[in-house]
C-alpha cells in the first residue's frame, strides 16, 4: 500500500497527508466509503483540516458531508485502490499496525508527520528475524515525499529518537541498510551491516551509530 500510494500520489504531498491516505486506504468500504475517528485522527496528531484538504487538491478523495465531532468521513476517488491486495480484513489489521507505529509515542515524542512516516516505512520493510532491512533511497525519499538528499538528516533524527539503531548507504547511495530497534521489546534484533563493511565495489560506508 505505501508503494501505490508513492506512485498515486503527486510527489510533493506532504508527509502528513501521506499517513492520513494510509489509514484511508487501509480501512476503505468496498463503496471507497471511509470513516476515520477523530480519537484516532489526535493519536496520529492529523486532527486539523490541513492532510485533508492536501488529498482532496490531489483529487484522491473527497470529504463527505456526514463528518461530524465523533469522525471524518470521504470517498475516495481512485478506483484501483479496490485491486490492491491484500483483503480487506487483512488491510484492517495492518491499519492497525500502522496506527501504533506511526504513534508520536512510538515514533518520539517530538516527531512530526515526516518521522512517523519514515518509521512506518523502514518498519514495514525490516526483516522481523534480524531488525534489519534494504530498500532503494529513492524508493524511501518518494514515499516520504522528499528529496533523497533529506534522507540522511531524517535518518540521523530517527536514531536519536531511538528508533535506528544503525543506517548505512551502499552502491553509490542507491541501497539503504538500516537496523531498527525492537518494537515493544518483542524482537531481539541483530545488525546485518558494521562499521567500515564494504558490500561490494564502490560501496559507500556512511555509518550512523546511536547517539550517548
Amino acid at each position: 500500500m505505501l508503494s501505490y500510494l508513492a506512485a498515486a500520489l503527486p510527489e510533493n504531498t506532504p508527509a502528513a497527508a501521506r499517513l492520513l491516505a494510509l489509514q484511508c486506504a487501509l480501512r476503505v468500504d468496498a463503496a471507497m466509503q471511509v470513516r476515520l475517528p477523530r480519537g484516532m485522527l489526535r493519536s496520529l496528531r492529523l486532527d486539523t483540516p490541513d492532510p485533508w484538504r492536501e488529498l482532496e487538491h490531489a483529487r484522491w478523495l473527497r470529504i463527505g458531508p456526514a463528518s461530524a465531532a465523533s469522525a471524518v468521513g470521504a470517498e475516495l476517488l481512485d478506483a484501483a485502490l479496490l485491486s490492491q491486495a491484500p483483503a480487506r480484513p487483512d488491510r484492517a489489521q495492518a491499519a492497525d499496525w500502522a496506527l501504533r507505529v506511526a504513534s508520536p509515542s512510538t515514533a518520539g515524542v517530538a516527531a512530526g508527520p515526516l518521522l512517523q512516516l519514515a518509521s512506518l516505512y523502514l518498519a514495514a520493510h525490516t526483516d522481523p528475524d534480524t531488525g534489519t532491512g534494504l530498500t532503494g533511497l529513492d524508493q524511501l525519499a518518494r514515499a516520504c515525499g522528499i528529496q533523497p538528499a533529506d534522507l540522511p538528516n531524517t535518518l540521523d533524527q530517527l536514531i536519536v529518537t531511538g528508533l535506528l539503531i544503525s543506517w548505512q548507504t551502499c552502491r553509490d547511495w542507491e541501497d539503504l541498510h538500516w537496523a531498527l530497534m525492537p518494537l515493544q521489546g518483542k524482537v531481539q534484533y541483530r545488525t546485518g551491516c558494521s562499521p567500515g563493511h564494504s558490500t561490494g565495489p564502490g560501496a559507500v560506508n556512511f555509518f550512523r551509530t546511536p547517539l550517548r
